[in-house]
């Protein structure tokens, strides 16, 4: 678990930099994987010993657990390498068996790399709401009050969650996910305030109060800052959302069960981990 092991961040900076091996990474290309793994304030490096740097700036971040999260997921993450999952399921490998000890699992939900902690038999991963979700929307979204009202929402789903109300609890997530996508799209995006959202089924822009989840979902998409594949695995949660109405929850008869919540709360991981590589940083 968070904050990790000294001995575990030992292991893991001999693993990322790979020294004297096929995916050996020089200064500069530290430099980098700390860039794309979004952080507010990547180091540069200094031209000392790489693997002792690289603890240095893990245990300088000890308590910044999303930006931990975010750079072990950059070392697992196809788009890093020329030959994509070859080489990053390579390194998950690799690197589940030193996070193991912590009872964490770096895991790919629709090919994005999320950490999510193993279950009671250590080797089930167990999705559940993201770690730290609170200080990772405030960093995220400027406004206090929405963010109360989302973690209200995050309190009442958790909730569901642990006592067997599954349909609410899957609701509960969609609607979680609605809000601060919402928040976030307009407080980032000043056309978005004046004109609206495109609605590509109607084909017209929409005002805020009339842009629906799918339209949310699409529009981070088209602005580059969810990638394909956390959009995509973000609209089936969406679909689940909607058994809200019970009109839909009689056509087609859900079996909702705790893997459902589960299978829900896996995309939000990977939803979260795209928004903050590609605005928090740039915010900074």
């Amino acid at each position: 678990m968070f904050p990790l092991d000294s001995r575990t961040v030992d292991r893991l900076a001999e693993v990322i930099v790979d020294m004297g091996g096929p995916y050996e990474r020089k200064g500069y290309q530290l430099e980098e994987l700390f860039r794309h793994a979004g952080l507010s304030e990547p180091p540069e490096y200094d031209g000392s010993p790489r693997i002792p740097w690289l603890k240095e700036q893990f245990t300088e971040r000890q308590d910044n657990h999303p930006e931990i999260e975010r750079l072990l997921c950059r070392v697992c993450d196809p788009i890093e390498y020329d030959d994509g999952m070859i080489s990053a399921e390579g390194f998950r490998t690799v690197i589940n068996e030193k996070l193991k000890p912590e009872q964490l699992v770096i895991s790919y939900v629709g090919g994005r790399p999320v950490v999510t902690e193993l279950g009671a038999d250590g080797t089930t991963p167990m999705f559940t709401e993201p770690l730290k979700l609170e200080p990772r929307l405030r960093a995220l979204i400027g406004d206090k009050q929405k963010v109360d009202t989302l973690m209200n929402r995050v309190k009442e789903t958790r909730i569901c969650e642990n006592h067997g109300a599954y349909t609410m609890a899957v609701i509960g997530i969609g609607s979680i996910v609605e809000g601060f996508l919402l928040a976030i799209l307009l407080e980032r995006d000043e056309e978005l305030r004046q004109k609206g959202f495109y609605d590509k089924r109607r084909k017209q822009l929409v005002k805020e109060d009339r842009a629906t989840l799918e339209v949310m979902i699409d529009t981070a998409h088209t602005k580059g800052w969810i990638q394909l594949d956390a959009a995509t695995f973000m609209h089936n949660v969406r679909n689940f959302r909607n058994f809200v109405h019970p009109r839909k929850e009689n056509a087609e008869q859900p079996k909702f069960d705790k893997d459902t919540v589960m299978l829900c709360w896996a995309p939000v991981h990977a939803l979260l981990n795209d928004l903050e590589e590609t605005l928090v940083a740039t915010s900074a």
